[in-house]
């Protein structure tokens, strides 16, 4: 049987592209499907029925919502050394956009020193894991627009 991915997102949400950048990093081809948040399909509220929200995978049916969820198990993107793994989950669960801060503080956050600490964590290295893409780089990914 084919493996089907299929995945719900809009063109402007930061935590759909750490999902097609996830995606394209192990190779996975997936059909995208860009959501109306204004007029959600019935689809997309048949396999995420409680939280309504974008992003959703469905891989062979079985719908997986919110970003850092579908992002949690993908091993390819966590480091082998264990205390590399706990900073870059971390970074995941404090960056700017992190479910735990409020409205307040993801405003406030250019200008509270930690894009500094990123930059500082970053120096000398292509990625946050050093040579190789990892989940933190997913999460900080939307900086390099700035």
């Amino acid at each position: 049987m084919a493996e089907v991915v299929k995945l719900f997102k809009t063109w402007s949400t930061l935590f759909g592209l750490r999902v097609v950048w996830a995606l394209k990093l192990r190779g996975i081809e997936y059909e995208a499907i860009d959501e109306d948040l204004s007029n959600k399909s019935a689809l997309l509220l048949q396999y995420n029925p409680v939280y309504k929200k974008v992003p959703d995978l469905v891989h062979n049916g079985k719908p997986f919502s919110e970003s850092l969820v579908i992002l949690w198990n993908q091993n390819p993107i966590l480091p082998e050394d264990p205390f590399e793994r706990v900073r870059q989950r971390f970074y995941q669960q404090y960056g700017p956009f992190s479910p735990r801060k409020g409205k307040i503080e993801r405003k406030q956050w250019p200008h509270c020193g930690e894009s500094e600490f990123v930059e500082e964590e970053l120096k000398g290295k292509k990625f946050f894991g050093g040579e190789n893409i990892g989940l933190a780089d997913l999460v900080f990914g939307w900086m390099a627009n700035l």
